[in-house]
């Protein structure tokens, strides 16, 4: 890991504390969050040149106050031409805060839950966690999701606004809000981690920056909450779904499906890690439907090859799923798993269940798996239609890539 590297791990760890302590002390979060990111980049500019300090977050807590101290005042008297000298001093003098000015506490899930607040939709929840919580820059998270900056600024600015109308606060919602709040950070970190893991668009299989903030800010989660079985399910999915990361793609960026991976090159540790979260949280928490991903994940992951994969409980594991959270995706990794078990016959005749889906008409993934069940019945034509157009619909450079290839191979046989 590079110096630059250590120093980023650094701001995103700071970020959250940082941005805490100057909402609990200034109140409003819109403002302290661009005073925080003001340090941030003050911090990338000079600690490089002039060294770390001692205290970094007690030095990102001064800058950011002076930062929005500053601010107010401009705001109040724009026409104003003196300012307190002490808060025009350079940031490269300052000093940190008296010690009982810099709090201990880690306001990390207040944080994320604030960012996930009702009031707010999916993406903008995305970006908001991201850049408040994960300390991405607004021009990393537009590249993450290949948007053009502007746009991805505006999301978050509207996003602060609308928390701001909605009265969010600066503080842990009530007991009986919590469970439908967590729910809600918990699906923007599976968002994260899953868009970094399998990009919807664009040239790139993979974005680690995103998979590693989603892991990073998960295991916060389970750190705050350990006995939470869904948090622990959903750290135990991630860090079992990332250890095949690296023999996902071929060296040319080509994408390689689960079957053919090379298993000697998953991360043995992070499996090790997973399969001992799901299996504790398995035998004491209540079922839910991270847990059962995970389970599936972790079943995919202990085989010693993909013929060695045990397709009966993969299948069980399945039909529990759906009775969970029943849908469109969930139905089609079932169908595969019974026509792994049964034959294809049976996960076509699931499938036909997603026809009148117009949504899922129009998504490659229906028509990828119906291709390869096809495959397997022997049925090459109608194969080949299904592949080519899900190669067609697909978005994802590496799938578009991939798709056209087993279509191929259907006309070739």
């Amino acid at each position: 890991m590079t110096t630059n590297d250590n120093a980023e791990d650094l701001w995103r760890d700071l970020t959250p504390q940082v941005l805490g302590a100057i909402v609990r002390r200034y109140g409003d979060f819109g403002i302290a969050e661009d005073a925080v990111q003001e340090a941030l980049l003050a911090a990338a500019t000079q600690w490089p040149k002039q060294g770390r300090p001692d205290n970094p977050k007690a030095w990102l807590i001064t800058v950011a106050s002076r930062r929005l101290v500053d601010r107010r005042r401009s705001d109040q008297s724009r026409d104003r031409r003196e300012v307190d000298a002490a808060l025009k001093a350079p940031t490269d003098e300052l000093v940190a805060p008296a010690a009982d000015a810099v709090e201990d506490g880690d306001d990390t899930l207040t944080l994320l839950l604030l960012c996930c607040h009702p009031a707010l939709t999916p993406p903008s929840q995305i970006a908001l966690t991201l850049r408040a919580v994960g300390g991405l820059t607004t021009a990393q998270i537009a590249r993450a999701f290949l948007l053009p900056e502007s746009t991805l600024a505006q999301r978050i600015s509207r996003a602060k606004a609308s928390i701001r109308k909605a009265g969010g606060r600066f503080e842990l919602p009530p007991p009986p809000e919590r469970p439908d709040r967590m729910r809600a950070v918990l699906h923007v970190l599976y968002l994260i981690f899953n868009e970094g893991y399998a990009a919807t668009e664009g040239p790139d299989l993979h974005d680690v920056h995103l998979t590693r903030e989603a892991i990073r800010l998960t295991r916060q989660a389970h750190a705050f909450l350990p006995r939470d079985g869904e948090v622990a399910g959903l750290l135990a999915l991630m860090l079992l779904t990332e250890a095949r990361r690296p023999a996902r793609a071929r060296p040319d960026g080509a994408l390689v499906p689960l079957a053919e991976q090379d298993r000697s090159r998953w991360d043995q540790e992070l499996i090790a890690e997973g399969v001992e979260l799901i299996t504790g949280t398995l035998t004491w928490a209540p079922l839910g439907p991270y847990q059962l991903q995970a389970a599936i994940v972790a079943v995919h992951d202990e085989a010693g090859s993909a013929e060695e994969t045990d397709w009966q409980q993969i299948l069980g594991l399945y039909q529990l799923l759906e009775r969970f959270t029943p849908g469109p995706m969930v139905r089609l990794s079932h169908a595969v798993a019974a026509a792994m078990v049964h034959g294809p016959d049976d996960g076509l005749a699931m499938l036909r269940s997603l026809e009148d889906d117009s949504r899922m008409n129009r998504h490659h993934r229906l028509h990828a798996v119906r291709g390869h069940l096809l495959e397997m019945a022997g049925d090459r034509d109608a194969a080949y239609d299904e592949y080519d157009l899900a190669a067609r619909l697909a978005t994802s450079i590496p799938e578009q890539n991939y798709l056209r290839g087993k279509a191929d191979d259907c006309a070739r046989e």
